[in-house]
């Protein structure tokens, strides 16, 4: 009797915790404040090719990231533009579904530089920009400041840690970071997707690609490379890449390549310099050339 007793109250407590922790936005969340509206238009691309009743809708779910998820700064001040750019970077991948949760997060932390495997700053080893924490971290991501304000200053390198890592939360969402987002893959799609996904990381070790060299460590990498890439670069991916570009859409719909009108701005290139696309190559041999593109 005294087991089924104890039973019911652990049962009726993990059903209060579980609705508490589900149900955890503030019932009024108040307007959103006019200096914070300024910075995301001025630094967020995403936010500035929104509609107006879209930036509302991303307002009021940064407001409520913020207000559940613990930003803490480690050796560093975090200031509101740092929360922004944190909430930004978890809501950008997921705003084309309204009730998405990170249900596994529950506190960020900045660190004022990269860091090792140790979480220690400042040491020769010191590479890493982010990191979803497992173990006895299970449940915080850690981001280097510097690298997450990067992300959101520079488009040109396909490149934003923030988005990196909160693509991997979503990879775990179905239990397991394995590069297959399955929750928002439908099933058909996975075996293409592998199969596309093995094709691109033998260009990645051919040194005949222009993606982050980086998405050819594993499959799980790749999935938050080739995200950063699409929310960072739509319209190159869909040209360079366009069954990559079709896969993503699928996967986030969200047609970024037609949403983005200001993202491509024609630029007066020389067919010797550098390919803007980050590949390395001249852009007569890169992006200049139709045949040579991957």
């Amino acid at each position: 009797m005294e087991i089924i007793v104890i039973v019911v109250i652990v049962f009726i407590f993990l059903i209060f915790f579980k609705r508490n922790r589900h149900n955890n936005k503030p019932k009024n969340l108040g307007p959103f404040p006019a200096e914070w509206k300024t910075f995301l238009q001025t630094k967020i691309e995403f936010y500035r090719e929104l509609t107006e009743a879209e930036k509302f809708q991303f307002e009021k779910r940064l407001q409520h990231f913020i207000s559940t998820i613990q930003i803490t700064g480690i050796d560093t001040n975090v200031e509101d533009k740092d929360k922004l750019l944190v909430a930004a970077s978890a809501i950008i991948p997921v705003f084309a579904f309204p009730n998405w949760e990170y249900p596994d997060l529950r506190e960020v932390l900045l660190y004022p530089a990269s860091f090792n495997e140790k979480f220690i700053a400042g040491e020769s080893d010191s590479l890493i920009q982010g990191m979803v924490g497992t173990g006895y971290m299970e449940g915080k991501m850690i981001l280097s400041k510097p690298a997450l304000h990067l992300g959101f200053t520079n488009h040109e390198d396909k490149k934003n840690v923030g988005i990196h890592e909160f693509v991997h939360l979503i990879d775990k969402a179905d239990g397991e970071i394995d590069g297959i987002p399955r929750i928002l893959m439908n099933r058909e799609f996975a075996l293409p997707w592998m199969e596309l996904v093995r094709q691109k990381m033998e260009k990645i070790y051919a040194l005949d690609s222009d993606i982050n060299p980086y998405g050819g460590v594993d499959k799980r990498e790749f999935f938050s490379v080739i995200a950063e890439y699409f929310f960072e670069r739509p319209k190159l991916l869909k040209r360079k890449h366009p069954e990559l570009y079709k896969h993503l859409n699928a996967i986030f719909t969200s047609n970024l390549a037609e949403k983005y009108r200001g993202a491509e701005k024609k630029r007066e290139i020389n067919r010797n310099d550098p390919c803007p696309c980050g590949s390395g190559k001249k852009y007569k041999y890169c992006c200049g050339s139709p045949s040579k593109q991957i």
